[in-house]
């Protein structure tokens, strides 16, 4: 009897936490570009920790880490005050501007070292901000007047006094708000400070981006990159895998990668890879991979990779795969793929993925379509074995040129993101 009270003492416990967060995390966001002192020491923090904890690497969001812990990186969108109002500056002190409240009131550190965003005075951009959780309102951007010392603490007076953009209710897609904004003719550093009042609810959100101007009066850059490749999933495991795709091109220069599960940002990158991790064990996840320059142009999305992560114990999944060379001559060589379905249920539009090594070059391929880039192959079925059956296997093969000889064989395969046993 006491342990059955204990229980239902513990399950009320956690229903009253469960309540309590679904009714303070429904409209969360903060702006990405450019970025909110919170976000992009969230990133830096990220790269730091190599895809596990947060371990920042910037001076100022090591200091605010020191200051106030690793949560308010975590929470790098829950920057809010619940019954604002509107009430901004009669409820915001001087020096508390960005970080109103104790938990994120490290971010409110007078330093010039905070990570800034590069921006072109006069030109036509498009601001982005994430929308967590997505609700109606208006978004005011204001920047510091000329001749602000950054290393003071920022007071309602160091900004101009009208916002330089004013948005209701802005386009959302791919889990952002974002829209056209023509930037303040400044120069040197600056802060460009962000509102957002619910126009459903009091509360209201903040966030401090730090930038220096340059440029001047010069072209504006409104010329989205162009649409990535479709991203390739290797090195599953059961919390992690590794993204590659075919670079985008821009007029002016790729700046980076934002990676998409739904309408969410999972991962970040300067370049054309990157590990999603914090995944969850045999799970169905669908990736998708959006472009971005330095004026805040996003490219559209790329088509979408389908995964599924590995079993919790970091297993084979339910797929084995039979790779053989019947024929193999100086420069080239055949090979046979058997791909088998060891699991209860068929697997549906089969893909496998393996390593396919820059000194090899895909000559043909029968039943089945065969794609290489960024050094992995990608097998489709087509129209007669697009399923495998449980219990059931499909056979493909291809012909393939090759600058080593013997070629060695693929050391790993996916089927569907999940990793498969090599027999």
């Amino acid at each position: 009897m006491r342990k059955r009270i204990a229980l239902l003492a513990v399950a009320a416990a956690v229903g009253a936490v469960l309540v309590h967060t679904g009714g303070t995390a429904v409209a969360h966001g903060s702006m990405v570009w450019p970025g909110s002192r919170t976000y992009l020491c969230y990133e830096d923090g990220r790269a730091g920790g190599g895809g596990g904890d947060l371990q920042p690497t910037n001076p100022a969001c090591a200091a605010a880490v020191a200051q106030g812990g690793k949560q308010p990186l975590w929470d790098w969108f829950g920057n809010l005050i619940s019954n604002a109002a509107g009430r901004h500056r009669e409820i915001i002190p001087d020096g508390n501007l960005c970080g109103p409240t104790t938990k994120y009131s490290a971010y409110n550190l007078t330093r010039a070292d905070w990570p800034v965003t590069q921006v072109q005075a006069n030109s036509t951009v498009t601001l982005r901000y994430n929308a967590w959780a997505p609700h109606p309102g208006t978004w005011e951007q204001y920047v510091t007047k000329d001749g602000f010392d950054p290393t003071t603490p920022l007071k309602w007076s160091d900004l101009e006094p009208a916002p330089f953009d004013k948005v209701t209710n802005p386009p959302l897609a791919n889990g952002e708000y974002a829209w056209q904004a023509r930037l303040p003719n400044k120069s040197g550093r600056h802060i460009i400070y962000s509102l957002w009042q619910r126009s459903d609810s009091p509360e209201a959100f903040y966030s401090c981006s730090d930038v220096v101007f340059g440029g001047g009066t010069g072209t504006p850059d409104t010329s989205a990159p162009s649409t990535p490749g479709t991203p390739v999933a290797s090195g599953i495991t059961g919390t992690t895998v590794q993204l590659d795709w075919p670079a985008a091109t821009d007029n002016v220069g790729v700046t980076g990668y934002r990676v998409y599960s739904g309408s969410q940002v999972v991962a970040t990158s300067a370049t054309n890879s990157v590990t999603v991790s914090g995944l969850t064990a045999d799970t169905q996840y669908s990736f998708t991979v959006v472009a971005t320059d330095s004026a805040g142009n996003a490219s559209p999305a790329s088509s979408g990779v389908t995964v599924r992560t590995a079993t919790g114990g970091g297993g084979t999944g339910s797929c084995t795969v039979a790779y053989t060379r019947p024929s193999t001559w100086n420069g080239g060589f055949t090979a046979n793929v058997t791909v088998s379905n060891s699991g209860t249920s068929a697997i549906s539009a089969w893909q496998l993925v393996w390593a396919f090594p820059s000194g090899q070059q895909l000559s043909q391929a029968w039943s089945s379509t065969v794609t290489v880039a960024s050094g992995q192959a990608t097998a489709k079925g087509v129209s007669y074995n697009a399923d495998i059956p449980a219990g059931g296997s499909v056979t493909f093969g291809f012909n393939a040129t090759t600058t080593s000889t013997p070629p060695a064989d693929p050391t790993s395969f996916t089927l569907n993101g999940s990793a498969c046993a090599i027999r």
